[in-house]
């Protein structure tokens, strides 16, 4: 894997090349991510089959919402932090179709 990011941007910024289209075949899917704290932001991807766009700001119907700390996010991306540890201890909060969460580590490399 690549280097992990160090800011919540570059995360997102680099999610296309990271985009595993296999995964994806036969998906169509907006997940919203509202991460707070230094750093955080609002971003969305847009995943349609193989294609996978992202846009910061908020979706204005996402399939799932994927609330938490900036900092959690990417200590997640960086392996540090399991998400479904995450998820059970109240640091991530999910709004929408869970199964869509359960997905998201096969769509990124």
């Amino acid at each position: 894997m690549a280097d992990a990011p160090t800011s919540c941007k570059e995360a997102f910024e680099q999610s296309p090349s990271r985009f595993n289209k296999e995964a994806a075949k036969g998906l169509s899917a907006v997940y919203q991510f509202d991460l707070s704290g230094d750093g955080g932001g609002k971003w969305h991807i847009v995943i349609n089959n193989d294609q996978c766009n992202v846009s910061e700001g908020a979706h204005p119907s996402p399939n799932i919402t994927i609330s938490m700390a900036a900092k959690d996010y990417l200590d997640m991306l960086g392996g540090k932090l399991n998400g479904q540890m995450a998820f059970m201890t109240g640091k991530l909060r999910i709004a929408g179709d869970l199964g869509l969460a359960l997905k998201l580590q096969s769509l990124f490399n």
